[in-house]
């Protein structure tokens, strides 16, 4: 435990951090999986949606200084190309290129 003033301070500020840091955390981190379950659903809508939903949270995540500024992208970039490629299956299947 911290004996100087400012110490303490600083274990309080950190506690209050953390927690507000891990909502935005478990946002993005739900945001992502609603996003691979509708890719996987097979609803490009929805999925599209999703998709939207999830690179929004995951910017909010990189402004606030929670993600480093390549994993956001590496999110974003990952998501998108599993939407592509369920897209691509979907005109596929319907015989339209």
């Amino acid at each position: 435990m911290a004996h100087i003033k400012s110490a303490k301070k600083r274990a309080r500020q950190t506690i209050k951090i953390t927690v507000h840091h891990k909502a935005i955390r478990t946002f993005f981190r739900d945001q992502v999986k609603l996003c691979h379950q509708a890719i996987a659903g097979g609803n490009l809508e929805q999925a599209r949606a999703a998709l939207k939903k999830a690179g929004s949270a995951i910017a909010r995540a990189r402004s606030k200084g929670i993600l480093h500024k390549n994993t956001a992208s590496r999110y974003i970039s990952r998501l998108s190309l599993e939407l592509n490629k369920m897209a691509g299956k979907a005109q596929a299947k319907s015989g339209t290129v």
